[in-house]
């Protein structure tokens, strides 16, 4: 995949960007650049590689340290709801924005 300077031209105006020339054809090479890379990347074959958990797994074991999930703090639903100006069941109410 390539892009032109219209593609550019038109990219900037939905970022509402204001590009020089100069800088418009500087985007072009980067952004057609970073296409070349994507197709190289597409062009390796990965039939029969599983995905990393981590870039360290290629070269040594890891363990992921995730914690239990548990809850580590009291319930302190109804303290924290009596300064609240409007609470039903549990929830708190506010003013409906959209009409």
């Amino acid at each position: 995949m390539s892009l032109n300077s219209q593609d550019i031209a038109r990219i900037a105006n939905l970022a509402r960007l204001e590009l020089q020339p100069a800088e418009s054809e500087r985007m072009l090479a980067q952004i057609n650049g970073f296409f070349a890379i994507v197709e190289k990347m597409r062009a390796v074959d990965t039939a029969g590689v599983e995905p990393l958990n981590h870039p360290v797994a290629a070269v040594q074991d890891v363990q992921l340290r995730l914690r239990e999930d548990v809850a580590s703090e009291p319930n302190q639903r109804e303290a924290n709801q009596r300064s609240a100006p409007a609470v039903e069941r549990g929830l708190f109410l506010v003013p409906k924005v959209i009409e």
